[in-house]
């Protein structure tokens, strides 16, 4: 049988009993060892490669823009059972969807007899004829006129309106005056006068409103004879865009196991996200499925520098991107058995919450890693619930803050609404001193120091956080460096504010420590847990008015 282009065979004889039962779960996983497999394969060629010159930013010589890339392999068995896989890139690759070794696009938009790039051009040649009409002299000059004009006229009605106004005071002025001085006779000859005055500014001002509109529409007239073709132009230029949008929506569709197409228009209603369909992993499982291969396992890994924003780190595994992939790859892996979804499961099953302090007024309590401070979309058990249940009687929110889920240490429980009240304002006002410890996966030289990155949501992956010196929120947080060790560092935190996932992002962020903590599955790398823990809190007693500490010990 003859194999499909791009599909590389294993080089030695893989037994079926390796193979996974499911396939990978592709938003949280741990890689499968024939997925390593085929990402060190793609691995050792990027790095030895001389097929296309593309800025990774991984040598400091090298010129161009520097963009680190997603790469994609997927296990993969054709019709005769031989085992190969798949590689992709996400986006385009070196400013081409096309290379050796790597599946196409699901629809390119480069090729150059295609549809797009036509349709691209016609786009573009009235936009010429936009920008001609629009830069004509003529057209200048009376778009200025117009200004001009209206701006007198605005001037000259504004001014004689002013002058009836003061006239109107100062014939008023002559009324009274009048009135007490003069006789009955002569007091009606001078109404009549200030009378016949008020008239007169009036017809005046009537007079001028009328020319002045006319020389405006004059210039309107002749202004309209080059936007009623500029205007012309770009409701033509928005109806052929619109049709382009569509086109392209339709030409985007994928395969699923079972040969059904679906575009990326009736999958997002026809309002994808920019770049949906370009991912790696989309890339993959249509090629697969078009060339009736089955699929094994999947990974993604990152390729190169990180963007300033995000967190990525070199060869390091990610999951596949949910805003964008997770509708196309709920449609592609239809029918097809996936590994269990975390994301439905309760991590705090099997794992009790224990109180390190209390009294009738509030709690302390020790959360465990993989806990959820309170109820999630699809997991109810949490700190929240098991404390409601410890405390039947209590009242109000309970939780006074939280933490990640991943996170393990102290927490302030209120029972009731005012010591709530309380603690939250004491939090408002940062009197509230809390102290983490963690484990660095590299050494980090400075003995302390403060890091200042802005945060914000990821909303293309959330609950993943940004670095965004534009739209985040600002993010303080102030370390200490404990213990160096094993290549390693045991590190305090001291958080000044507290955005979602601020020490994670802090600490693996090339413009933060860049070394993630120990087992962080999102900033860095899985390991058997996470290696933060919130270890003291300090606090002012709302009813006992004392300066309170209690301490946790880490269990690392």
């Amino acid at each position: 049988m003859i194999l499909p282009p791009h599909f590389i065979p294993f080089p030695t004889q893989i037994d079926s009993n390796d193979l996974p039962k499911k396939f990978t779960f592709p938003f949280y996983y741990e890689p499968h060892a024939l997925s390593v497999i085929a990402a060190k394969e793609l691995q050792n060629y990027l790095e030895t490669q001389t097929n296309f010159q593309h800025n990774f930013g991984l040598d400091k010589n090298q010129d161009g823009l520097v963009i680190g890339k997603m790469f994609g392999v997927l296990v993969c068995q054709n019709e005769s059972k031989k085992l190969g896989y798949l590689w992709a890139f996400s986006g385009k690759l070196a400013e081409n969807n096309h290379h050796d070794y790597f599946v196409p696009p699901v629809f390119d938009m480069l090729q150059h007899d295609g549809f797009f790039k036509r349709e691209e051009e016609v786009l573009n040649a009235i936009n010429r004829k936009i920008e001609v009409l629009e830069k004509t002299p003529k057209y200048i000059v009376t778009k200025k006129k117009v200004i001009a004009t209206k701006e007198k006229a605005l001037e000259d009605i504004s001014n004689q309106k002013e002058r009836i106004k003061r006239l109107k005071t100062l014939r008023d002025e002559r009324r009274i005056e009048g009135e007490k001085n003069l006789d009955f006779e002569n007091f009606k000859i001078l109404q009549k006068e200030l009378s016949n005055e008020s008239k007169e500014e009036s017809i005046l001002l009537k007079k001028m409103t009328k020319y002045w509109n006319y020389q405006t529409e004059n210039i309107e007239n002749e202004l309209a004879k080059f936007t009623s073709k500029i205007n012309s132009l770009k409701e033509l230029r928005k109806q052929k865009s619109g049709e382009l949008q569509q086109q392209l929506f339709d030409s985007y569709s994928f395969f699923n196991q079972a040969k059904e197409l679906k575009s990326v228009g009736e999958i997002f209603n026809n309002n994808p996200p920019a770049g949906a369909g370009e991912c790696a992993a989309p890339k993959l499982l249509h090629y697969a499925f078009h060339h009736n291969l089955r699929p094994i396992s999947m990974a993604e890994f990152w390729w190169g520098q990180s963007p300033k924003s995000e967190v990525r780190k070199h060869k390091q595994f990610y999951p596949a991107c949910r805003s964008k992939c997770e509708p196309i790859l709920a449609h592609m892996l239809k029918d097809i058995p996936l590994e269990d979804n975390p994301f439905l499961e309760n991590p705090a099953e099997g794992k009790d919450i224990s109180v390190v302090f209390e009294d009738d007024f509030l709690a302390v309590i020790n959360k465990p890693a993989e806990f959820l401070s309170v109820p999630g979309k699809n997991v109810s058990d949490s700190v929240y619930q098991r404390v409601k249940d410890l405390y039947p009687s209590a009242t109000g929110p309970l939780i006074v803050h939280r933490l990640d889920m991943s996170t393990s240490g102290l927490l302030l429980i209120a029972k009731s609404e005012d010591i709530y009240k309380d603690l939250q304002s004491q939090f408002i006002k940062r009197t509230i001193k809390k102290r983490y410890v963690a484990i660095l996966e590299n050494i980090v030289s400075n003995d302390e120091g403060f890091i200042d990155l802005p945060l914000r949501v990821d909303l293309d992956n959330r609950p993943n956080q940004l670095v965004c010196y534009e739209h985040g929120k600002q993010a303080r947080t102030e370390y200490k460096v404990i213990e160096r060790k094993d290549g390693k560092t045991r590190i305090h935190f001291f958080p000044i504010s507290g955005r979602t996932h601020q020490l994670r992002v802090h600490a693996s962020h090339s413009l933060g420590l860049n070394s993630p903590i120990v087992g962080d599955d999102l900033y860095g790398t899985k390991a058997n847990r996470l290696h933060l823990h919130a270890e003291e809190i300090t606090f002012n007693h709302p009813i006992l008015k004392e300066r309170m500490t209690i301490i946790a010990n880490a269990e690392f």
